[in-house]
């Protein structure tokens, strides 16, 4: 079975943000949510809004030219 890119979601204190989203990526975040609760053993999956939040901070952290260009900063 394969890995997928976001692990245990981790508990932080939030801070509120307003988004829009496609119908097709609020669908595939539910998928993604239901996908991730199989492979981590919840019981159930979490709402897709607690996934974005991990998913960006992964995105950013994996971003080589991101970290190369927000160190010259």
């Amino acid at each position: 079975m394969s890995k997928l890119r976001l692990g245990p979601v981790v508990e932080e204190k939030p801070v509120k943000l307003t988004i829009e989203l496609s119908g097709t990526l609020m669908r595939g975040l539910i998928d993604y949510a239901a996908v991730h609760a199989k492979l981590t053993g919840l019981a159930t999956p979490l709402p897709p809004e607690r996934l974005i939040a991990p998913m960006l901070e992964r995105f950013i952290a994996s971003d080589r030219e991101f970290s190369k260009q927000r160190r010259r900063i």
